[in-house]
């Protein structure tokens, strides 16, 4: 099998050659207007087409918004409108991001588009995490005004990148949790986050792509809602959800990629057994349950060798692992 066809094979319930990271199998196109908001890596202050402050020091792995009651976009959110202005989606430069995906064999390999910041992201980055979180609590209306705004430009620039490079998978971003719990009540979410989701979806879909959400948080108390709003493939799943129990309340309807607990390994005093062990429990635990991608939920190990480590157990015992379990057609 190529890497699509392995990929496609697990999301489908079918059998794999091996069980592993889907990401393996996806050639990321360049985002043109993430590349014209990326900052210098020198650590000082940037505003992005949205006009959120964001910084990237010398020794962070990527930048990130660094927004205050002085720079905030939106610093009174019930004179939202005075302040939001929506980027233009004009005039983009498509040529690198049609250069890559011409050059991918499209048996071999998916296509995808990281779609950053998304509905919840952009909300806090716009105001701030500590502002958002009261204003959907206490100004929801408001917020619903601000989360229409970015819906739009959403689902415009879907339908753009569907027209000028048409990838397979958009790999879409929003982070609704942390290790602990969600952000916002799921009440909450489910009125203000989810409708406009489901339009987000919906626009994947009618372009004929596959939705892939990463999450790489607790996202348990909505899998359901997941599924109902067609979120093909959860990317980033970390252990602290119950997956066992979410494959079990999904039935099958949510393929998932994630599991292993990426920093229970990437540190420093740990035995190359550890590591492999932490693979082999997630394989051992997960894949049974089907359609599921053992892997880091943020991709890889930052140590070198903790890396090439998980690299190897992944790739050994994920192909041992589908030999060993055959699926009865």
């Amino acid at each position: 099998m190529t890497p699509r066809e392995n990929a496609m094979a697990i999301f489908y319930g079918r059998q794999p050659d091996y069980y592993g990271d889907i990401m393996e199998a996806i050639t990321l196109v360049p985002d043109p207007v993430m590349f014209g908001d990326i900052p210098p890596r020198d650590g000082k202050e940037y505003r992005d087409s949205w006009g959120t402050v964001y910084i990237w020091p010398p020794d962070a792995p990527g930048p990130h918004p660094r927004v205050t009651k002085e720079n905030a976009v939106i610093p009174d959110i019930e004179h939202w409108q005075d302040y939001l202005k929506v980027p233009s989606l004009e005039g983009l430069d498509f040529g690198p991001a049609k250069q890559v995906a011409e050059s991918v064999d499209r048996k071999e390999k998916f296509v995808g588009f990281m779609f950053g910041g998304g509905l919840f992201e952009r909300s806090h980055h716009l105001m701030g995490m500590q502002d958002a979180l009261m204003n959907y609590l206490e100004y929801p209306e408001e917020m619903a005004g601000v989360l229409r705004e970015i819906c739009e430009y959403k689902k415009a620039y879907i339908r753009l990148m569907a027209r000028e490079v048409h990838p397979d998978i958009i790999f879409y971003h929003d982070d609704w949790g942390s290790k602990q719990n969600l952000f916002l009540p799921p009440r909450t979410w489910r009125a203000l986050i989810k409708p406009l989701q489901q339009e987000i979806s919906d626009t994947i879909h009618e372009c004929g792509m596959i939705y892939m959400h990463h999450a790489d948080c607790i996202c348990q108390p909505i899998v359901q809602d997941m599924v109902e709003i067609g979120v093909d493939i959860w990317q980033g799943v970390i252990a602290q959800n119950d997956i066992v129990e979410i494959q079990r309340i999904t039935e099958g309807k949510l393929a998932m990629c994630g599991g292993i607990d990426g920093p229970k390994i990437d540190v420093a005093d740990i035995t190359e057994e550890q590591i492999r062990a932490e693979v082999r429990r997630a394989i051992d635990t997960y894949c049974p349950g089907g359609r599921f991608y053992p892997s880091i939920p943020n991709g890889i190990c930052f140590r070198e060798w903790n890396n090439q480590i998980f690299l190897d157990e992944l790739h050994r015992y994920g192909a041992q692992y589908a030999k060993d379990h055959p699926i009865q057609s």
